[in-house]
């Protein structure tokens, strides 16, 4: 009898992948079978239609404010008393809802909360104040 030589490579141990593969497809192949499809229950969400305008940008009214009181609107001066007038035909010359007041960081507060009355007067509701500093 003749005897074999051993060698590196005989010593290391060979797996067979194939019936673990086998496996996996069939138990791959039974979730699929088996899974049902239920549509879920719950509330169905009626989203509103994007409606917004977009014809014309509106323009947003300014005013400014100085230190000593000074109203500027559209880079006028304009009386305390003529604001309501001023904002209306700024309103009826452009399509607008929002109005900014620029006021100096010296400016009485009192001049800027009339101005922001006067302006709510007139029909605009959305009043930003920035200041300047």
């Amino acid at each position: 009898m003749k005897r074999k030589k051993h060698t590196s490579a005989d010593d290391e141990a060979q797996i067979d992948m194939t019936p673990m593969l086998d496996i996996v497809f069939i138990m791959l192949i039974f979730f699929i079978v088996t899974t049902s499809f239920v549509k879920e229950k719950g509330l169905d969400v009626n989203r509103p239609e994007n409606n917004t305008k977009t014809d014309k940008p509106s323009k947003s009214l300014s005013i400014r404010i100085d230190e000593n009181g000074t109203i500027m609107m559209n880079g006028r001066e304009v009386d305390i008393r003529r604001v309501v007038a001023n904002t209306q035909t700024f309103l009826a010359e452009n399509n607008t809802d929002s109005a900014g007041i620029q006021a100096d960081k010296d400016t009485e507060h009192g001049v800027v909360v009339e101005v922001m009355n006067q302006v709510k007067i007139a029909g605009i509701e959305k009043v930003s104040v920035l200041v300047k500093s």
